[in-house]
């Protein structure tokens, strides 16, 4: 049965909208003498300093800027062409038989993965690249990238393009919008309004991609293309750092408050000793700590500032390193939708972020594949990223907290209830928990006071704006907590839906006098977040902790809590193999549909069994 690919190269062009992730990050102590160069912490981020001019030709470790090939699509697999992926072994244990003629093979860059895979091979050929150690032959991310990606899910480039991105766009504010993978550098050409980004591993650049695919981006008005560029091999310099040091583009520097007059050093300064080693991407400085953090466009910069910043007088008693790339972080939504994916048991979402990186962007590409595959299947191809699903034939003695009682796998953004007509539109904040929902109720059904619900798609939702994006990541939820209550014959239910209604409609309020809290769950995510600046102005809640709590919506769908709980670690692989199976007709839902889509469950298996 055909289905929709979206990577195919007609729909590589379509506007995308991406969303920022900005949660702070506190650094643990930074590494002793800098000559030892041992790991260090990381710190993250509240916000991101400006950034005053930038030359792109300054850094000569920014890659060759290409447009996007439309012959290479990103996914499309053929019968007549290897698969992209690890490097085929024929092709160095038989160097003398001639390789079969590919035309549209030969034009197309070798991938990242293919280079990483084959490095020891091409040791050979060229010595002087070697590295020291017993254990540098293919490192540990490469070895990850190329086993983690399933077949048909290989990225053709480490490189995106970006295209239609605003003239005077300076290059902090552009990656804010990228979370999904370390960096090796960023090429800006505001001449021609275009942007390649180009990534550590393959893996980052296609979860990147599809990410841009199904959310769809605008800057500043400006709705973002988004293809591939050119691959081009990393340079030896910059592997070999990776490899023996965990070089990234950000540079750690510690001890720099001056013992004498306690004075922190500036951010003017840092930027003019630290411009002759290529362009700076943003410095972030607290001085509480007396560290700071900068980020170059490019890791090959970072390098230079380390191996030769430490000689300078004026730097000889910092500590400078490595830190972690701000592109890096697993946001909040990637966080659960790879905790469901993977099967994790509910609360443990948490685990995902001490997981292998390559894993997890492996399943959320897997995830966003499929979940593109349901959307477009059930609404043609204009649905893709809708986050709006419609439920029919409702009781009419049905409540917004019914409705929501049964609603599992995403947190929600809104729901709009119209009572008088017996149905209920839901706005999921993600779109993949959405065609989850939708996967999940075609499957299983849904069933409120014993009547069959319909479940269809709603009017399309538009993506989620950049503003309510970076709320949910720092833990805005549709649910407010109150604790440290004493009195609750004071703060009855009545006083709270009197005091927290002027703010918007309220789905539930659940008390726990045990603990000394309260919950108050509105309709509308927006609500919530008027309602956590604005109570707090009220004398009666001056004493009160008010902060976000959890959705109740977003824990895992029933059918999967028992086995979560049970340890099956597979049921991210039968969840995903049932969504798509339900929507092909099939009536074995064990999991082989899933090939349609290039998903396997031993894939899957193994990715859960890592963490």
């Amino acid at each position: 049965m055909s289905y929709y690919d979206p990577y195919h190269p007609s729909y590589m062009a379509q506007p995308y909208f991406g969303y920022m992730d900005e949660g702070e990050y506190l650094a643990p102590e930074p590494p002793a003498p800098f000559d030892q160069r041992p790991a260090v912490g990381y710190a993250g981020y509240d916000s991101y300093g400006g950034y005053d001019k930038y030359a792109l030709d300054a850094d000569p470790g920014a890659p060759t800027p290409s447009y996007p090939v439309p012959q290479q699509p990103a996914m499309a697999v053929t019968h007549n062409l290897p698969a992209m992926g690890p490097a085929q072994p024929q092709h160095h244990h038989k160097p003398h038989t001639r390789r079969p003629s590919y035309p549209r093979q030969q034009q197309q860059p070798q991938s990242y993965a293919n280079t990483y895979g084959s490095y020891p091979q091409a040791r050979q050929h060229q010595p002087h690249q070697g590295h020291q150690g017993p254990s540098q032959s293919p490192s540990d991310v490469s070895t990850r990238t190329s086993s983690a990606s399933p077949p048909g899910h290989a990225a053709p480039s480490r490189t995106v393009y970006l295209g239609n991105i605003p003239g005077d766009i300076p290059p902090n504010e552009l990656l804010d919008y990228v979370r999904s993978g370390i960096l090796e550098s960023v090429k800006i050409l505001p001449q021609k309004n275009c942007a390649f980004i180009s990534f550590v591993d393959p893996q980052s650049a296609l979860l990147f991609h599809s990410d841009c695919i199904l959310k769809k981006l605008s800057i500043k008005g400006h709705d973002i293309r988004v293809g591939w560029g050119k691959n081009q091999q990393m340079l030896p310099a910059v592997l070999e750092a990776i490899q023996r040091d965990g070089a990234t583009r950000n540079v750690y520097l510690g001890n720099l408050t001056n013992p004498h007059t306690g004075e922190m050093i500036t951010e003017d300064e840092l930027r003019a000793d630290l411009s002759c080693f290529g362009v700076i991407d943003c410095i972030k400085i607290i001085p509480e700590k007396g560290i700071a953090f900068i980020h170059f466009l490019s890791i090959l910069s970072a390098i230079r500032c380390v191996a030769n910043l430490p000689l300078k007088d004026k730097y000889l008693d910092k500590k400078c390193f490595y830190g972690k790339d701000r592109c890096a972080f697993i946001t909040k939504t990637q966080q659960h939708n790879a905790a469901q994916y993977l099967g994790l048991a509910p609360g443990m979402e948490h685990i995902v972020t001490a997981a292998d990186r390559e894993y997890i962007s492996s399943a959320l590409v897997q995830q966003q594949a499929a979940a593109a595959q349901i959307a477009t299947q059930a609404g043609g191809a204009s649905n893709l990223g809708n986050r709006t699903v419609y439920l029919g034939n409702l009781h009419q003695d049905s409540s917004v907290e019914e409705i929501c009682n049964v609603v599992r796998g995403g947190l929600l953004q809104s729901i709009r209830f119209l009572k008088e007509r017996h149905v209920c539109f839901i706005t999921f904040v993600d779109p993949i928990a959405a065609a989850q929902f939708y996967a999940m109720c075609q499957l299983h059904g849904l069933t409120i006071h014993n009547r069959r619900i319909k479940v269809g798609w709603g009017k399309h939702s538009g993506p989620l704006s950049n503003a309510l994006s970076l709320a949910v990541s720092n833990g805005a939820s549709r649910n407010i907590y109150i604790g440290n209550i004493q009195d609750f014959n004071h703060f009855n239910s009545q006083k709270l839906r009197d005091d927290f209604a002027m703010f918007g409609d309220i789905e539930q309020i659940n008390y726990l006098e045990e603990k000394n809290c309260a919950f108050i769950n509105f309709v509308n995510i927006a609500n919530a977040i008027k309602a956590i600046d604005g109570i707090k102005s009220f004398p009666d809640y001056k004493n009160l902790k008010i902060n976000f709590g959890k959705d109740r919506c977003g824990n895992l769908p029933r059918q999967f809590q028992s086995q979560a709980a049970a340890g099956a670690s597979a049921v991210g692989g039968a969840q995903v193999s049932t969504m798509v199976g339900a929507l092909n007709g099939a009536a074995d839902p064990s999991g082989d549909n899933a090939a349609n889509f290039g998903v396997g469950n031993a894939a899957l298996c193994g990715n859960a069994d890592r963490l």
